[in-house]
């Protein structure tokens, strides 16, 4: 079997990165301006890669950070394990100084191992993980050799953590911006990581 490799990548900007409201499961924003334009050049960088098939999130700035490729013809579908973590009752809003602190309170805790705590009426690491899991052993079946994958800041950060068998504990070596690349390569065993938050493309 010839290795695999994987393109994931995080949405494009949207107006509520930019103005950093929380947007989670929960807030279907769409790229910016300057998101479309992020997309347009990882489009234009990583256009000669012949991805089998992209996957996305269900959400549309998954969808408009590969637009061009969809566009171009490439198989594509959309999956609801890929959304983002839902932040309950911060979405769609700024953060007060008090919200920011329960927010800190919450990553610490998944660092620390505590991985079912979770935003009020929002998701857990465990559950956010959990609904991830089949559609991760289903990508392992595949035989597709090239796959690109669009999806969110702290779905990447867990997804990763599953492909690599690293505890939740280990999300936050996983840096994200908007539009940065992850490429992994699998042996039908393992995977390694060959590009680590690349923004390359960008430049």
């Amino acid at each position: 079997m010839k290795n695999k490799l994987f393109y994931i990548i995080r949405h494009g900007e949207t107006e509520y990165n930019k103005l950093g409201i929380v947007q989670g499961s929960g807030v279907d924003m769409p790229l910016n301006e300057r998101g479309i334009l992020q997309a347009q050049k990882f489009y234009e960088y990583y256009k000669s890669i012949r991805f089998n098939k992209i996957y996305t999130s269900a959400l549309i700035r998954t969808q408009q950070s590969v637009l061009p490729f969809i566009e171009a013809g490439y198989p594509y579908k959309a999956i609801p394990a890929l959304n983002e973590i839902s932040w309950g009752v911060f979405e769609g809003k700024p953060q007060s100084p008090v919200e920011r602190e329960e927010y800190w309170n919450v990553v610490n805790a998944w660092k620390t191992g505590r991985v079912q705590a979770k935003i009020r009426e929002g998701e857990s690491a465990f559950e956010l993980q959990a609904r991830q899991l089949t559609f991760i052993n289903y990508l392992k079946s595949q035989e597709d050799e090239c796959i690109l994958i669009a999806m969110h800041g702290r779905a990447m950060k867990s997804f990763l953590c599953t492909l690599l068998d690293l505890p939740l504990t280990e999300m936050e070596r996983f840096e994200h911006t908007n539009l940065c690349l992850y490429i992994l390569e699998y042996d039908g065993k393992s995977f390694e990581v060959i590009k680590h938050c690349d923004t390359s493309h960008l430049q």
